[in-house]
């Protein structure tokens, strides 16, 4: 095939993808493999739908189809046969909480109704035994409990085998339940059929739980914001009717609607919900606000930027939302051994049935029969726990992280998280504060009254410069309240420094180096200089006509979570490492500050992407963790890119594996404690689902197992890895 021909392929294929629409729905309740097997078998049957996708962890099916007016009440129809139910409209599902929100989830849909009238005849049947009325009256109630508890479950089972083209769990259940009826064992059937189905109620209400905390996230923006007319009056609006360019009014204690530039008043604004931040953020005119952040004390004015749908806010979850799809790789090896596993056990328990009775003259009849020890291993052959363990896992992970302001791109780079061992930082605009501040400042002016104030008159000459050194002078200026008086004649020297005339004076602000060559100055100020340029400062003197009055040190300080957050990554066991343009001595002095362990200086974009595959060709797992832009290469070269502010930042958003929304650094090691704790819960979910599977498995082939025994393993090992891993959305 030549490139051509491919190219037209592709250019067909992206045609063809264009002119299907794209949908993605809500599925309430989904929390297993073989139920995303009907739902996608079920769907796929139907008229003009091309491609599904359902997804388990994000509780999602995704349609590609041909036909844009395809009728969305046979679609619900579909899902409801599965026992879920489509999420339309847009509408967002309420979490469940706590027992009531349970009870009310079981009441909510037509096949776990079904469950609970079940459970209520087994447990009538089972009573009327104790009180010793007539076995008609038992057996019956018990019998009604099978069937209506067992229509939906039997329902399920001709899905996966007509449908599906698959053999799951339902079918196995079916199968258990007509053996033990045949046996004359109504009374376990009846038990196997309830809680088969309350455990996978439970099953479907907790992955619903581990992602309502994500749809809570949007529920953060409030629906109506205050437009400002042109009267200068406000009038509620619905959010989604705002356009870009509108203002709005955010009172004290509202909530902000928009993403948006604050255009008049000041105020704090709490942002935690976006970037993580536990003290609410100081806002004026040019500060950027965020929809769902709270305004706390002054009314603001907020010129929107962005649409309600494209808002941080929105983004962020969508963002998680993709991410819950992108499975860890133990996901999907669990996935795969699961489709292989439960035919297998299939097989086995056939043997188990059929060759002692027929090879050892074994029993086949009976409670300790081998046909009811293969019914026992059909039972607990269900890998639902298996399955669920990783994805309500990551789902949950994710979904806390989120809520801090932490975006993970996907279930892989979660995993990776918990193996990394090396974080390397860029300094400038991570470590450091990105911009140079005045650190130092001496005065050698012989003449020492207010007059010759050697910052008033850098400042008055620097005001018309936009250097980054010019800004930190006059910042510095204006943070000590000095005078700064009208300068002119100002011109550069050479990019080394600036000169111009105040107040009839000749003032120049030059660098150590300048003053060497061109004004004369005393040795002690050399002294002071060169001990201000060891410690990796940029120095700069002033001078007021021939007299020197003021020596300024100017550096890009530390970030305040800095030290903190390297000092618990090391003591965490990991190593720690800056990469970073600027010379030595200055990356050492910040190295030193912030306690690093090892500082790599004066390296161009391209060598510390070599540092890092150096790293990665050792054998080590290594975070970048940078900007998302200037470190760019480095970042993607990582075993995880991490970039630092993203909620300003649309590229970040978008390239990095993770993304912290706020600058603060002190996130970092609350990511790394956050993706071991997943390892080892997915890890503790595996064995606890397997060790309780085999373990009955044995008990189950000794005959010393009951049907009810292996139902109850099999849904106590469901909640028990489903709970487990629901901690971390609170880790």
């Amino acid at each position: 095939m030549t490139v051509e021909t491919e190219k037209l392929m592709e250019r067909g294929a992206v045609m063809h993808e264009k002119d299907l629409d794209h949908r993605i729905y809500r599925v309430e309740g989904l929390s297993c493999t073989d139920c995303a097997a009907r739902i996608e078998a079920g769907l796929a049957r139907l008229d003009g739908v091309d491609e599904v996708v359902v997804d388990v962890a994000a509780g999602t099916v995704s349609l590609r189809v041909a036909n844009p007016d395809v009728d969305v009440s046979q679609l619900e129809r579909i899902v409801e046969d599965t026992g879920h139910r489509l999420i339309v409209d847009h509408q967002r599902s309420q979490a469940p909480a706590g027992a009531l929100g349970f009870g009310r989830f079981l009441l909510g849909a037509r096949d776990t109704r079904m469950t609970a009238l079940a459970a209520a005849l087994t447990i009538l049947g089972l009573g009327i035994q104790l009180v010793g009325l007539p076995l008609a009256f038992h057996s019956g109630a018990l019998l009604l409990a099978i069937l209506i508890g067992g229509v939906p479950v039997a329902r399920h089972a001709l899905q996966e085998i007509w449908v599906a083209r698959s053999l799951g769990i339902s079918s196995l259940m079916v199968v258990a339940v007509v053996g033990a009826i045949i046996i004359g064992e109504v009374a376990e059937a009846a038990i196997v059929v309830v809680l088969f189905s309350l455990g996978e109620a439970l099953e479907g209400f907790a992955a619903e739980r581990a992602r309502g905390a994500l749809d809570a996230l949007l529920d953060l923006a409030p629906p109506v914001a205050l437009l400002i007319g042109p009267d200068g009056n406000a009038v509620e609006v619905p959010v989604a009717t705002l356009s870009v360019g509108d203002a709005i009014r955010v009172r004290p204690g509202d909530r902000v609607s928009v993403d948006g530039v604050v255009t008049a008043g000041h105020s704090a604004v709490e942002q935690a919900a976006i970037t993580g931040e536990s003290m609410p953020a100081d806002k004026g005119p040019g500060d950027a606000v965020y929809a769902g952040t709270v305004n706390t004390f002054g009314a603001l004015e907020v010129e929107v930027t962005r649409r309600s749908e494209d808002n941080t806010l929105s983004q962020m979850v969508a963002l998680v939302r993709e991410a819950q799809s992108r499975q860890a790789p133990v996901q999907r090896f669990i996935d795969r051994f699961a489709r292989v596993y439960t035919p297998t056990v299939a097989v086995v328990a056939l043997l188990v049935a059929v060759v002692p009775p027929l090879v050892f003259a074994q029993p086949f009849w009976g409670d300790r029969g081998w046909l009811m020890r293969a019914l026992q291993m059909l039972v607990i052959a269900c890998p639902c726990a298996l399955v669920i363990s990783t994805p309500v896992t990551v789902v949950s992970a994710l979904t806390h992280a989120a809520t801090r302001g932490v975006l993970i791109k996907g279930g892989r780079t979660l995993e990776m998280l918990g193996r990394v061992r090396v974080v390397a930082f860029d300094k400038t605009g991570t470590l450091t504060e990105g911009r140079p501040v005045v650190t130092d400042e001496l005065r050698v002016c012989a003449d020492n009254s207010r007059a010759h104030n050697g910052l008033s008159y850098a400042a008055a000459v620097e005001q018309h410069s936009a250097h980054p050194l010019a800004r930190a002078l006059v910042a510095e200026a204006a943070l000590q309240a000095v005078d700064i008086h009208a300068s002119g004649d100002v011109s550069v020297l050479s990019g080394r420094g600036i000169t111009g005339q105040v107040d009839g004076r000749r003032v120049t602000v030059a660098s150590h180096g300048f003053f060497d060559e061109s004004i004369p100055h005393s040795e002690a100020i050399c002294m002071d200089a060169d001990r201000l340029a060891a410690q990796g400062k940029t120095v700069m003197l002033v001078c007021h006509d021939d007299d020197v009055c003021s020596i300024f040190a100017v550096a890009d300080t530390p970030r305040p979570e800095s030290v903190g957050a390297v000092a618990k990554l090391r003591a965490a066991g990991l190593r720690t490492m800056m990469l970073t343009g600027d010379g030595s001595a200055v990356a050492t002095s910040i190295g030193a500050v912030v306690g690093v362990d090892e500082v790599r200086a004066e390296l161009l974009p391209e060598d510390k992407v070599a540092v890092v595959r150096e790293i990665m060709d050792a054998g080590q797992v290594i975070a970048m963790v940078g900007d998302g832009v200037n470190d760019a290469p480095a970042l993607a070269q990582a075993s995880v890119g991490i970039a630092m502010g993203g909620a300003g930042s649309q590229q970040a958003m978008e390239t990095a594996d993770v993304v912290l929304m706020g600058n603060d650094l002190g996130q970092l090691p609350f990511l790394l404690r956050l993706g071991r704790r997943t390892r080892r819960t997915i890890e503790a979910n595996i064995v606890v689902a397997l060790g309780i599977k085999a373990l009955v498995f044995v008990l189950a082939a000794s005959g010393i197992a009951t049907l009810w025994m292996a139902i109850v393993a099999d849904v106590g090992a469901s909640l028990a890895v489903i709970l487990n891993g629901m901690r971390l959305r609170r880790a």
